[in-house]
């Protein structure tokens, strides 16, 4: 354990500045969303907008594509967020059942089509695992948008898996990083359902 938290500060610190800014960024990110700031939406533009840079500087042009649908969905997510009027900003909510199934079923349905793909014309290392971090992250960032309770949820899975691929891959410093938003997942997670109780609480109330 200690050999690989000193394997990946050591690949971490080894990053470039944009790397290093878009690794902060997107710490700001999350603990600002914990918080429910809605300036949590301008750290994840620039994150992602930096990581579309990297991931393309290096010729990954779906992880760059990925990022530039992050950019879209930090400002449909501040759109959201911000307080019109009189009109109270959005409150915590939770997903049917039937929601989920639904999210659930067409995050598998695409990362069965996609890792097939990949599995058929690329020499993609576990391409379904990757489809399904992909997917999952696409439908995920929507639901934080929108402020879904259950997003920590999914983050928890995807992040789980992204550790696996990461420290399968031997990228040390992203898995460091995974670590790192695991805690803060949980930590989200508590703080939303306590204001998610309080903001019920309000309402019984008025």
């Amino acid at each position: 354990m200690v050999e690989f938290f000193q394997q990946g500060l050591h690949a971490f610190l080894q990053q470039s500045a944009a790397e290093l800014a878009a690794v902060a960024l997107g710490l700001a990110y999350l603990i600002l969303a914990m918080r429910q700031s809605i300036w949590c939406w301008p750290c994840a533009f620039l994150s992602t907008a930096l990581f579309a840079w990297v991931f393309f500087d290096v010729s990954l042009v779906m992880e760059s594509v990925l990022n530039v649908y992050y950019m879209a969905m930090a400002a449909y997510g501040f759109w959201c967020w911000q307080r019109r009027g009189d009109v109270p900003v959005l409150p915590i909510t939770t997903w049917p059942l039937r929601t989920h199934t639904l999210a659930i079923g067409g995050i598998a349905l695409l990362t069965l089509v996609s890792g097939y793909l990949l599995t058929s014309h690329t020499q993609a290392a576990w391409p379904y695992l990757d489809s399904f971090t992909t997917w999952g992250s696409v439908i995920t960032t929507f639901m934080v948008a929108r402020k879904i309770f259950e997003n920590w949820l999914y983050w928890l899975v995807i992040d789980s898996v992204a550790l696996f691929l990461y420290w399968d891959r031997e990228l040390y410093g992203a898995a460091l990083l995974m670590v790192v938003y695991l805690v803060l997942i949980v930590v989200g997670a508590i703080t939303w359902y306590r204001q998610w109780q309080q903001q019920a609480e309000c309402v019984a109330a008025s």
